[in-house]
């Protein structure tokens, strides 16, 4: 396998002026199709479900909607094993329904971003079914990472990889004539076959794809492990840990030939009106690395995983927010914060943990239980602050209603892949993929009308429900309702970060065109003095002119 070919970026690319792009300072609310609202009442979420609520989502003051896969799919993985990138699965509607969708979205001013993912199929597509039976050195399989296995039989796999999912990365096929055949490379689970990005045909097919919906009006695209399309060449052994994020070295992980991959597609998206805009989940080893995807000719934002990452401890939390930010501007890209998303324990709960040591991929009920009320306390308190960053910023459904992980969910409802192939050893991603809670009182708490979820929902979701919190002063809702306003009016996403020193705060001035905020939360165990200003908004009560433990505070001088 050859690398593609990386030439650096020119100094000047001549490129459409961005520097007012509606992206730079966008906040972007993500909806998990299958977990969002269900319009037939089959359990699973769907896209009319979804159309049927985006007042919801305008009425928060987000600037455009991420939306998982919803295309034709298997569903070993929840839809991101993809069998046709160009329809939609029944289980969400149809082409028609992804038309509706995205016009209702336009008529309530929300973007609409579609996710992509390009690292792997379904082992359901065409092409893996075409692979299999037209043989070893066909060009077929020259499309996927085939290869003929170690050992004299070749019964051992081609190299040493393990699946992100756990378990091993390869599978041995059965060939057309029954007799054990060559092995195809699987990152993720065995029904998720990986790409090979160095084979034309494969660059040619998405350029085709991303086409396909920006002709439908999409805004952009979400760019599924965008780190992991290319490979070292000749796949060598690594002894490392197989993580998303797993050292500079990973032959399978950040390779430099990946960025001319996304300069093709960069290019493909200039050709249209609007400020279209390519997002990266790259979990790349450093910020520095991260940069490499969000230069003036690739990808225009990308997610900060470094920030996410970051323990509920100011000074570590000051430091991601320095260093992301300097590693940004060193490409004249904006930082893109997020704290929950469908693949991580929801930053409510997540908070609540002891902050050392990596975090959980998932809480089973044998597990420690966290405490919910800390979690909620600082969650708010994280939100405000994130908020008030300079750049654009994601938020999770349900997060803007406080919604905790399902910690105790009964193993025998799990369904993320993840949790099958470690033996049951890890929760995995299903406790921040229950369906959101809309009415207290309502059969599944409004998700549908029949009861039904392709999760259970625990019952102490009922108290976190839209209709519980909506209009209700001091709840999670009316927070980020009255957040996301205030930062539009004041342009805070465009404001310029100065630092104020304090041992156990995370306090600075954003100057931003709408005026001068100081935003001051308080992570240490004594209340803090309120920052002389107007009072615009705080994730807790103030209390006697002071900021409690856990506590996040806007002032405007």
């Amino acid at each position: 396998m050859t690398q593609l070919d990386t030439p650096a970026p020119s100094a000047a690319p001549v490129r459409p002026d961005t520097t007012d792009a509606w992206w730079r300072d966008a906040v972007i609310y993500q909806i998990y199709p299958r977990s969002f609202a269900d319009a037939n009442g089959d359990g699973i979420g769907d896209l009319p479900g979804i159309t049927a609520h985006l007042r919801h989502v305008a009425d928060l003051g987000v600037d455009a909607v991420w939306l998982s896969p919803f295309y034709t799919s298997p569903m070993a993985d929840a839809g991101y094993d993809v069998a046709d990138y160009r329809d939609i699965d029944p289980l969400f509607g149809s082409l028609a329904d992804a038309d509706a969708l995205i016009a209702e979205a336009n008529r309530l001013d929300l973007k609409v971003i579609v996710d992509l993912v390009p690292n792997h199929t379904s082992d359901e597509h065409a092409w893996f079914q075409a692979a299999l039976t037209a043989g070893p050195g066909s060009p077929e399989r020259a499309r996927f990472l085939f290869r003929d296995g170690r050992g004299p039989d070749g019964a051992e796999p081609p190299n040493n990889w393990k699946s992100v999912f756990g378990g091993p990365g390869w599978t041995r096929i059965t060939e057309p004539d029954g007799t054990p055949g060559q092995w195809y490379l699987h990152l993720f689970d065995r029904k998720q076959p990986d790409l090979d990005w160095s084979n034309p045909e494969v660059r040619a097919e998405f350029l085709d794809v991303l086409r396909f919906w920006l002709d439908r009006g999409v805004a952009g695209f979400r760019v599924d492990v965008a780190h992991g399309l290319v490979k070292a060449d000749g796949l060598p052994d690594w002894e490392g840990e197989h993580g998303l994020l797993d050292g500079t070295e990973a032959p399978m992980w950040d390779q430099d030939g990946v960025h001319a991959v996304y300069r093709d597609w960069r290019a493909v998206l200039d050709e249209y009106p609007g400020d279209r805009v390519l997002v990266a989940e790259s979990w790349a080893p450093t910020l520095a690395r991260l940069a490499n995807y969000i230069r003036p000719d690739e990808m225009h934002t990308a997610f900060n995983f470094d920030f996410l990452e970051t323990h509920w401890l100011a000074p570590e939390l000051r430091t991601s927010i320095t260093d992301s930010l300097a590693a940004t501007a060193a490409v004249g890209a904006p930082t893109t914060w997020v704290l929950s998303n469908h693949d991580v324990v929801r930053h409510p709960t997540r908070l609540a943990l002891p902050q050392v040591g990596k975090r959980p991929n998932g809480i089973r009920s044998v597990d420690p239980q966290p405490d919910e009320e800390l979690g909620l306390r600082r969650g708010r308190a994280a939100t405000l602050m994130m908020l008030a960053l300079p750049g654009s910023a994601y938020v999770y459904q349900g997060e803007e209603l406080g919604l905790p992980e399902h910690t105790t969910l009964p193993d025998g409802a799990r369904q993320d892949p993840t949790y099958f192939r470690n033996g049951g050893e890890v929760a995995g991603r299903d406790g921040c993929r229950v369906p959101i809670p809309w009415i207290a009182d309502a059969p599944a708490f409004g998700f549908n009308t029949t009861g039904q979820a392709w999760l259970p929902q625990p019952e102490s979701f009922r108290r976190y429900a839209v209709d519980q919190q909506s209009g209700v002063a001091g709840s999670t809702l009316e927070m980020y309702r009255s957040a996301l306003r205030l930062r539009k009016e004041l342009r805070i996403g465009r404001g310029d970060l100065t630092w104020i020193d304090g041992a156990d705060t995370v306090a600075f001035t954003t100057t931003a065109p709408g005026g001068t905020l100081t935003v001051l939360a308080n992570l240490g165990a004594s209340p803090v003095p309120v920052p002389e200003g107007k009072v615009l908004i705080a994730s807790g009560e103030l209390v006697d002119g002071q900021v409690p433990t856990d506590v996040t505070v806007w002032v405007l001088s």
